[in-house]
């Protein structure tokens, strides 16, 4: 569990032994819910993103625009919603390991998000700071609008530890998901090195996209070099490439996007392209019916032009 103001160890005996033990415990949950009930009713949202071949994006799509298919089940369109102004809730889960404190990663990522909170985002906007190192998160500033809390926790952050990457992105979603607005995303920093984990990255990503809440990754600085990596990684099998896959499956699984970035302007312009496609994104919802087993629903969106492409959750 997170809470706010304290380092608390992700005690993933529970959450991972969500590894096969995910499943089952969710299944349980349910049925403990009600047994009588053969049908499980849940209202869906999802955040989609349309664009041209050229990568610009699609602002004049109406409902009927769209088609939504659950397990390539069609679905009734419930909700639909467009509007650039919609505030947005954001929660930063910045990597503060010490392999971050190499190359000033830390501190390049910092002004980066410094100028996130002051040129980015608006007076409605709420963000809030979430910092991971050593199996441990700390919820540093909570959501609000008034982004001092923030900058001043961000300040102060220095490096330490080693990296829980796949565990705090396992519970994250979960903490972006309680934000009061409309549109939520979880963005990602980190130079991607894990040595720390309890949960692997298949588990990582079954549970993050249970939540309705796109992860934006910044891969900054990730080491290409064998030697390095050999002194920092956890895991044998790590490589460069490796991590690069891993973190685009975070994004992917979850309706988000990956930058891989090496120089501090390039840190910035990829905030200016995330905050640009969020406020981009259409909110559509529908009404899921299934059976109380836990298997996993397949979501594809498409439009009325095939040449559009687009994006959102894998499914949930």
């Amino acid at each position: 569990m997170i809470k706010t103001k304290q380092r608390v160890a992700f005690v993933f005996l529970s959450a991972v032994a969500m590894s096969g033990a995910v499943l089952l415990c969710f299944a349980q949950e349910k049925r403990k819910a009600g047994l009588d009930y053969q049908i499980s009713v849940s209202a869906i949202s999802i955040a989609v993103t349309v664009q041209d071949k050229g990568g610009s994006y699609i602002d004049n799509l109406a409902a009927g625009d769209f088609t939504i298919y659950e397990n390539n089940v069609k679905q009734a369109l419930t909700y639909f919603k467009h509007d650039f102004t919609t505030p947005l809730s954001l929660t930063v889960l910045l990597d503060v390991s010490g392999s971050m404190a190499i190359q000033d990663k830390l501190e390049e990522s910092k002004e980066g998000l410094t100028y996130l909170l002051t040129s980015l985002l608006g007076p409605d906007d709420e963000v809030s700071l979430l910092i991971f190192a050593d199996g441990e998160v700390e919820v540093a500033a909570g959501f609000s609008t008034d982004k001092k809390k923030f900058l001043e926790e961000l300040e102060r952050t220095e490096a330490y530890g080693q990296t829980a990457l796949y565990d705090a992105v396992a519970v994250s979603p979960e903490f972006a998901n309680k934000g009061e607005k409309e549109k939520r995303a979880l963005l990602l920093i980190t130079d991607g090195i894990e040595n720390d984990s309890l949960c692997t990255p298949e588990q990582a990503v079954e549970i993050a996209r249970r939540v309705d809440v796109p992860i934006y990754t910044i891969g900054y600085k990730i080491p290409l070099s064998e030697q390095y990596l050999r002194k920092y990684k956890g895991r044998p099998d790590m490589s460069s490439a490796g991590i690069i896959a891993t973190l685009e499956r975070f994004s992917q699984a979850t309706g988000g996007k990956a930058f891989f970035l090496n120089e501090p302007p390039e840190i910035k312009a990829a905030l200016r392209e995330i905050r640009r496609e969020l406020s981009h994104q259409y909110i559509l919802g529908y009404t899921s019916y299934k059976s109380p087993k836990n298997e996993y629903r397949r979501i594809r969106v498409v439009t009325r032009d095939k040449k559009h492409r687009v994006r959102t959750r894998q499914g949930y």
